[in-house]
């Protein structure tokens, strides 16, 4: 039970879940055997769970969050212990009487709810900012000198592939390319680090990789001339090249409170870190948001919240042209009652949105849609969302294709319109949830 008395759903409990994984492991724990201690009050629950040893697992979970602590030694958020108590409370049918948290678990809701209510306040109670800013101006020219010692670098590099040929990268391989990559890195420019080492990974990766370099070395360059010209450019415009660099974004936007709606959760994972992208939409404002978390590479991030619950809370939008990424404020408590699924359009209709998102942001991958009236068919180059009228189509991406979201959203439809949510790019529409006409409060996953 949370702060509004609100109980969650098995389903939204397991849509928290990092992995498969943990689904399946927390679902065997979601069962009154190996828990003693177990209670619940203030929008928290907690319990001792029997592990392997012989001291049980605390386990607490502030569902105002939701955030989760456990002493097990997963690297999971949250673990299989905080999700079995989580699917024994919503499990419970009775409501029970709300009691009061032992010392450990009242303990640690006491800090993390006095942080987060301190988190955006200075030492002496003011906004937070830094401590020097003559000191913090200093430090940012450094790194600007830095990043443009870098884009000049990377101008030069691009000009030596083009000046030699495209079928030269094949054969230098991708030591060329992660050495650049490193130099970026020292210029403290992640954004273009990252960019440089797409550009690695394309020659040889199957038919038409030289037609990919091109169009890759083209968008790294638009990159680099407007770093080296943002003086001159619109400040929105200009704010969207350094987030594209890799500086940070000012969250400096108006806050938004409404009531949200959970759309998607899904992590994408490399190398180096572990990011995870939950999807919004405003039920009142009519917003889509994008809430980021990261994690250690291997580490689930710890932000995690339930597909298809409705939370009142409020955002902070970042700086930038078209800009949907935002911050949750001090905590989202689950409300009662579903939401529908947020205004659709056809497929020209979205097409025409992720042309205009492009206007704003000509490197972005993907731009967030609602289809409404879309069957799921099948066309000689894979799976496609037709119109219902059969005058337009959207092919799914090649990841979309071999995900089982596909066969449960052909099963939702079942040759019948319906409405689907997800991320249109250009190398198609990757589906993210689902609704059907029969039940269009229920928000059903596909990631």
């Amino acid at each position: 039970m949370n702060a509004m008395g609100v109980r969650w759903t098995a389903e939204q409990v397991l849509a928290l879940a990092p992995d498969d994984a943990s689904r399946r492991a927390g679902s065997k724990l979601g069962t009154a055997g190996p828990w003693s201690g177990r209670g619940s009050g203030g929008g928290a629950v907690w319990g001792l769970c029997k592990g392997s040893g012989r001291v049980p697992y605390r386990t607490v979970v502030d569902t105002t969050g939701p955030a989760y602590l456990c002493e097990c030694p997963s690297r999971k958020f949250p673990c299989k212990h905080a999700l079995g108590l989580l699917l024994l409370q919503a499990s419970d049918g009775t409501e029970g009487e709300e009691t009061t948290a032992p010392d450990w678990a009242g303990r640690w809701l006491a800090a993390r709810r006095a942080r987060a209510g301190s988190g955006a306040r200075g030492p002496e109670g003011g906004a937070g900012g830094p401590a020097d800013p003559e000191a913090a101006r200093r430090r940012a020219e450094r790194r600007a000198a830095r990043i443009t010692s870098g884009a000049e670098e990377l101008e030069q590099r691009l000009a030596d592939l083009l000046r030699g040929g495209l079928a030269a990268a094949e054969q230098r391989g991708y030591g060329l390319w992660d050495e650049t990559a490193a130099r970026m890195v020292d210029a403290q420019a992640p954004g273009l680090a990252g960019r440089v080492r797409e550009l690695g990974a394309i020659p040889g990766s199957g038919p038409g990789w030289p037609v990919r370099l091109l169009e890759e070395c083209a968008l790294t360059h638009l990159l680099d001339r407007a770093w080296l010209t943002a003086d001159r450019l619109p400040a929105p415009f200009a704010t969207t090249v350094r987030t594209r660099v890799g500086l940070p974004a000012p969250v400096d936007g108006v806050p938004v409170r409404d009531h949200w709606l959970v759309l998607a959760q899904y992590d994408a994972a490399d190398a180096r870190l572990t990011t995870r992208r939950i999807w919004l939409h405003g039920t009142a404002s009519g917003r889509t948001a994008l809430l980021l978390s990261f994690g250690a590479a291997g580490r689930a991030p710890q932000l995690a919240l339930p597909v298809g619950a409705v939370l009142d809370g409020e955002l902070t939008p970042h700086a930038g042209a078209g800009q949907l990424r935002a911050d949750p404020g001090e905590r989202f408590v689950p409300v009662e009652g579903r939401a529908a699924a947020p205004p659709g359009g056809p497929v020209g209709s979205a097409l025409a949105a992720y042309g205009r998102a492009l206007r704003e942001d000509p490197w972005l991958e993907s731009w967030p849609v609602t289809l409404s009236g879309v069957v799921p068919a099948r066309a000689e180059y894979g799976w496609q969302l037709a119109d219902a009228d059969g005058r337009e189509a959207l092919p799914l991406t090649p990841a979309a294709q071999s995900r089982p979201g596909l066969w449960r959203l052909v099963a939702l439809s079942g040759g019948a319109p319906v409405a689907v949510f997800g991320e249109c790019g250009h190398r198609g529409f990757t589906p993210l949830a689902a609704w059907s006409p029969e039940n269009p409060g229920e928000t059903v996953p596909l990631i």
